[in-house]
């Protein structure tokens, strides 16, 4: 009884976004990226956060402000946030347009009575980037993903480094920390991108190719990650 009563709750309360119309989905869109480079400028703000050297080799920098656990969902949760890219087939270029990026599933046990968590989770390969662009990734299944290291100049442990193809991260009441994201799954939000970008244009080519059409916001993004981390640096790179 207790769990149909928490499906129906559940249902109410996605009930104004499933009949919003497509103008206010395309404004609540554009206002995810306006949170995603707010909630991205205050942590990289801070010195003892993500450390430079991960940064600095990450391919994909995803941010995913103000999620929220859903207690209808048994032990789940669901958010949207954006997933940003070094631009060019082998992620070596400028940073380039946010793709919009929907989480779901998994048990974490972040939220601190029901408090908004806001996470960052670094790509750290090519192949991890790939597999983000194209279809829904199970994290710790079909990726690899380990809490981050913290402290800007604090360099993550380079045998960890080499099998890690993610880096997790999350901020809630202030309180900023490595976590395991292990279980839940990450896919680009096909409604989102087709709102912001247009028909038919697939997340990768979204992520790889310089846009003047993106949303007000993503420069906000780009310029931030652009003054944090302008060029890609090679995992064998120890300049």
């Amino acid at each position: 009884m207790k769990r149909w009563i928490s499906l129906i709750t559940g249902a109410l309360l996605l009930a104004p976004f499933a009949l919003a119309k497509p103008a206010d989905k395309e404004q609540s869109d554009k206002d995810r990226i306006h949170s995603a480079a707010t909630v991205l400028k205050e942590i990289l703000d801070v010195p003892e956060d993500i450390p430079q050297d991960l940064l600095d080799r990450a391919r994909c920098v995803i941010v995913l402000p103000s999620i929220v656990k859903a207690a209808f969902v048994v032990g789940g949760s669901y958010g949207h946030g954006v997933m940003v890219c070094r631009t060019g087939r082998n992620y070596e270029g400028p940073w380039g347009a946010p793709v919009m990026m929907a989480l779901e599933g998994g048990s974490f046990g972040f939220q601190i009575g029901g408090e908004a968590t806001d996470f960052v989770i670094l790509v750290m390969d090519n192949r991890g980037a790939d597999a983000l662009l194209q279809s829904k990734v199970k994290l710790g299944a079909d990726a690899s993903i380990a809490a981050g290291p913290k402290g800007r100049t604090a360099e993550a442990d380079t045998d960890a480094s080499f099998r890690t193809e993610m880096f997790s991260y999350s901020r809630a009441r202030g309180v900023f920390a490595g976590v395991s994201l292990e279980g839940s799954t990450l896919r680009p939000d096909g409604g989102a991108n087709k709102a912001l970008y247009g028909e038919g244009i697939p997340a990768e080519k979204i992520a790889h190719e310089p846009r003047s059409d993106a949303p007000e916001g993503a420069h906000l993004l780009d310029a931030r990650l652009q003054q944090a981390s302008p060029q890609l640096r090679d995992r064998h790179d120890h300049r």
